[in-house]
């Protein structure tokens, strides 16, 4: 029967090589080369459309590549792996129809995890979320907030090496998203899997990551620039140099925006 391990999850490296993705034939994101080492959390920034998601779909083994070479700890992405989790940004991805605790579970019981060890193992992670409250509510009695905490909980408990975030918080309100970043900085340093975080908001990529990725526009986007984000954490968003990176990243993606927008004719009164 499958076990759970008591060891907190390892990251593992992930490697994209020459990556591109075409849709219909039609270019989405072209040689694209990055590699995300084993425990970093890096943040992917670019303007609307650019294939962000669906870069992170090709990791999660969703999509397939038309040319190059993705792998996770040396291993080729061929599909879908319990290696990887993904945390969805609707607040809508539990089952309703079970309450946190089972929603946790979920995983190790289509594993075969037997029912004690899967419980304690959902206990510990509904724990290191916070939820050791709500455990036995239902989805429609949390806040969105809670669910997104449930969300994460019910990913780390299969160990995953990869946890893959598509803008997990973009539909929170202002307040309960500042909770959830320093939640998930928490949980992240807790258990160390490799994270990689899509988002729309360059302050929360500061706040996060070790590096932020960003990229041009598509179609056939590639990779843009590589910024490091060297502030200890719990990082503190009004020194200066937060406030520098801030303006960097800001002044590069508004000039993929720009380019966007004369593509489409759009661009009167835009200055280049």
């Amino acid at each position: 029967m499958a076990s759970i391990s008591s060891l907190p999850p390892a990251g593992a490296e992930i490697r994209l090589e020459k990556i591109s993705i075409e849709f219909g034939g039609l270019p989405v994101v072209s040689d694209i080369d990055l590699t995300v080492g084993a425990g970093e959390f890096v943040c992917l920034l670019g303007p609307s459309g650019c294939g962000k998601s669906t870069l992170m779909n090709l990791v999660a083994g969703f999509v397939p590549a038309a040319a190059g070479l993705a792998t996770i700890g040396g291993n080729p992405i061929d599909g879908p792996g319990r290696d990887r989790g993904v945390v969805f940004q609707s607040t809508e991805a539990l089952f309703p129809w079970l309450t946190v605790q089972e929603n946790v579970e979920y995983g190790p019981s289509m594993r075969g995890v037997g029912r004690a060890e899967r419980a304690e193992a959902a206990r510990h992670y509904i724990d290191l979320v916070g939820l050791s409250h709500a455990a036995s509510r239902f989805p429609a009695e949390l806040s969105g907030g809670m669910r997104q905490r449930a969300q994460i909980a019910r990913v780390l408990i299969n160990e995953p090496s990869v946890v893959l975030m598509d803008e997990p918080f973009g539909a929170l309100d202002a307040q309960t998203r500042e909770v959830m970043q320093a939640e998930l900085d928490r949980i992240w340093q807790a258990t160390r899997p490799t994270i990689l975080f899509i988002t729309h908001d360059i302050w929360e990529a500061i706040l996060l990551a070790d590096r932020v990725v960003t990229m041009t526009a598509g179609p056939g986007a590639r990779l843009k620039t590589i910024a490091p984000i060297a502030l200890p954490h719990p990082r503190e968003l009004a020194s200066p140099e937060a406030l520098e990176i801030y303006r960097e990243l800001r002044e590069g993606i508004a000039e993929e925006v720009r380019r966007t927008l004369q593509a489409q004719g759009l661009d009167r009164g835009i200055a280049a």
